[in-house]
Order: C-alpha cells, then sequence, then structure tokens
C-alpha cells in the first residue's frame, strides 16, 4: 500500500498530511471551533488518563504515519486550489477475509457546499476499492449532522442502517449511520459517477 499517494480531480486534491501543515491545520480547526465541536471524536475519561489522545499536531501526525507505514490508516489532507481546506482519513484498512475500511472527513465551514468534500470521498472510495483492492468501505454519521450526510447522499452511497452507541463523540457514545460501498457496486467508479451529475 503507497500511502503517500497524491490524487486530484480538478481543483481538488488529496495528499498526505505533513508535520509543515501544522500552522495552517490549527488555524483552520480554530476557525471552525463552533461548526466542527458538535462532530469532534473524543476520547472516554480513561482514555484521557491513560494518554491515549496525542499532546499535539505533531505527535499526531507521527502516530499517523506510523499507522500508515504498519498498512492500517492512509491520512490525506483536503486542497482546494492547493490550499488546505480540511482532512480525510482512510482508517480501520484490515485484509484477510475482511478487506475493509473506513472514512472519515471534515472540511473548512468557508468553502463548504462547492462539491470538495463529494469530490474527495470519492477519490478516495476508488483509491480504496481499486488501488488496495478492499471489499467494502463504511462511512458512519451522526444521524443529526445533515452537512455530512449530505456528502454520501450526492454520492449514492448506499445507507445501512443505525449502529447503536459507536463513536465517542462530543463527550458521549452516540449513534452512527452506516454507509457502505462493497466491490462491484459501482463498476464505473464513484468519482465517473459525480462527474455524471456534474455535467447533467
Amino acid at each position: 500500500m503507497n500511502w503517500e499517494s497524491t490524487l486530484a480531480e480538478g481543483r481538488v486534491g488529496l495528499r498526505p498530511i505533513r508535520r509543515r501543515d501544522g500552522r495552517i491545520w490549527r488555524e483552520v480547526r480554530a476557525r471552525n471551533f463552533d461548526w466542527l465541536e458538535e462532530w469532534e471524536a473524543t476520547v472516554p475519561i480513561e482514555g484521557l488518563e491513560s494518554g491515549e489522545i496525542p499532546a499535539s499536531f505533531g505527535m499526531m501526525v507521527r502516530s499517523m504515519h506510523r499507522n500508515a507505514r504498519a498498512g492500517r490508516l492512509i491520512p490525506w489532507v483536503v486542497t482546494y486550489d492547493g490550499k488546505f481546506v480540511g482532512q480525510l482519513t482512510v482508517g480501520g484498512i484490515a485484509y484477510g477475509s475482511l478487506r475493509s475500511a473506513y472514512i472519515g472527513y471534515w472540511i473548512d465551514k468557508e468553502v463548504a457546499g462547492k462539491g470538495i468534500m463529494p469530490t474527495a470521498v470519492a477519490m478516495a472510495l476508488d483509491y480504496c476499492l481499486d488501488q488496495l483492492h478492499l471489499h467494502r468501505v463504511e462511512i458512519h454519521i451522526r444521524p443529526e449532522n445533515a452537512a455530512s450526510r449530505r456528502v454520501v447522499e450526492k454520492l449514492g452511497i448506499p445507507e445501512e442502517g443505525l449502529r447503536r452507541s459507536y463513536l465517542h463523540i462530543a463527550g458521549d457514545w452516540r449513534d452512527h449511520i452506516c454507509y457502505a460501498l462493497v466491490e462491484g457496486d459501482r463498476p464505473e467508479g464513484v468519482l465517473a459517477g459525480w462527474r455524471a451529475t456534474q455535467s447533467t
């Protein structure tokens, strides 16, 4: 697995996150704090006590790169016209009899609604299914997160059902809706399908 792959479609790009992204990452996150806080993954108190959460951006990136080298993660930055506008992570990569992963993402509110994140997610899904040869890719979203749900709905990713108390978000265990694509669902490619909807 080449976790350092860079992908592009028009003005939208995916590239590996780097330590030098620290300044702009902190700036964008701070500016979007109120918008993102409600959907942010958190660590239960036991995890905080054990030092499970990275203490700095640099530590977070080192942890991501370590997991990427081990084949468990692809930590991408989302760019628009070459500028940092968000993050997309392919996580939980498993091979063997499972061959699956999940995708998580966030975007700067200032550029939300421009089709950037659907394009980024489409590229990531195609990469997972075509390049990593995974069988299944899931995206888990809180039912209340209408903006994030619109991303997968625009791409026509099937909804599979509710996962109760699935992730610790904003300080508590939250239900999530599972959306998933399975190998063979989109033989033409997710990105090609998204392109087609944009040209009509």
